[in-house]
């Protein structure tokens, strides 16, 4: 599965009046080039043993203000990265923020060194690291061949993070197995046909048996 990271990228004003606004130095227009970065930056389509992962780089909030009349000292857009699993932890951080950074969970807000937002400010949220897809070991393979056989389908990339990746940090094989359509993940139409359940029934039966 790909791995995660969640952190805020930060600019930091001067609070004003906003019918003095000269006063003060306007923290979410700063933001604006946060946002320049992410509409830049072009995410990757990335090979790992055969699978494809998409790689992803998205805003999914940003805050910041204190009221209507103030300009804002602060504004945080907080950034989820999806990366592939050609790179650690620690590699994908580098990418994001510099290999030096200091930033970690918990220790609050450090200038990022290098990377995409290379001179914001930085505060860590979340981090998982991802996992290889493990199609190697014999149990695995065992499965691929049975869901081959009864529905034509082969082996894809998960893009989502999952618990795999912890199975895979002890060395413990493991697949994402499920019905349904990741593609309808939190739309507005998400579903699961009954049918999904009950061909994940059968070869879950089978397999173990």
């Amino acid at each position: 599965c790909n791995g995660t990271m969640r952190f805020d990228v930060i600019t930091h004003g001067i609070a004003a009046h906003s019918a003095r606004a000269w006063m003060g130095r306007n923290a979410i227009h700063a933001a604006a080039e946060i946002l320049n970065r992410l509409n830049a930056y072009e995410n990757r389509a990335i090979e790992v043993d055969g699978l494809t992962y998409q790689e992803g780089l998205n805003a999914t909030l940003i805050s910041g203000g204190k009221g209507t009349n103030v300009i804002p000292d602060e504004c945080r857009v907080h950034v989820n990265y999806r990366f592939a699993p050609d790179k650690s932890l620690a590699e994908a951080k580098a990418l994001m923020i510099g290999a030096d950074a200091g930033a970690e969970l918990g220790n609050g807000e450090h200038v990022a060194t290098g990377g995409v937002f290379e001179g914001f400010g930085i505060e860590m949220k979340d981090e998982s690291p991802s996992a290889r897809p493990g199609l190697t070991s014999p149990l695995a393979q065992s499965l691929v061949k049975l869901v081959r056989e009864r529905t034509g389908r082969e082996p894809l990339a998960k893009l989502g993070w999952t618990d795999v990746a912890r199975f895979s940090m002890l060395g413990i094989p493991a697949v994402n197995l499920g019905a349904g359509s990741p593609l309808l993940a939190h739309k507005h139409d998400e579903q699961l046909p009954e049918s999904d359940l009950l061909l994940m029934a059968n070869l879950l039966e089978d397999w173990l048996k």
